[in-house]
């Protein structure tokens, strides 16, 4: 499922074609309400702001590459908050003893 707002972008016969053939259930948010979509602006708004306005994009090869580079940047070389200022990859290769340290005891 996917769920979006009511922009053009997402909206066009294009779009609606590519759902309907893929029997892709999609739901729209109400109009003017982003948050109710929060994760999804959220991180539209950073591929928009750190990949798309900072490219230019000369064919659909290059821009692949480009937004695959940003994609693997973004999901296993950037400290994240959640993860107490570690990146994916430093998180995932903790030791055993590491993780243990950061559960709730029980």
């Amino acid at each position: 499922m996917i769920v979006s707002d009511n922009g053009t972008e997402l909206t066009s016969n294009a779009i609606l074609g590519w759902q309907q053939g893929r029997l892709v259930e999609w739901h729209y948010i109400a109009p003017g309400k982003p948050m109710r979509n929060g994760f999804v602006e959220s991180f539209n708004g950073r591929l928009r702001d750190e990949c798309l306005n900072e490219h230019i994009f000369t064919s659909c090869r290059n821009t692949q590459h480009i937004i695959e580079d940003w994609r693997t940047d973004y999901n296993q070389n950037r400290p994240h908050t959640s993860l107490n200022g570690l990146t994916p990859n430093e998180f995932a290769n903790r030791s055993n003893m590491d993780q243990n340290l950061n559960r709730p005891n029980l």
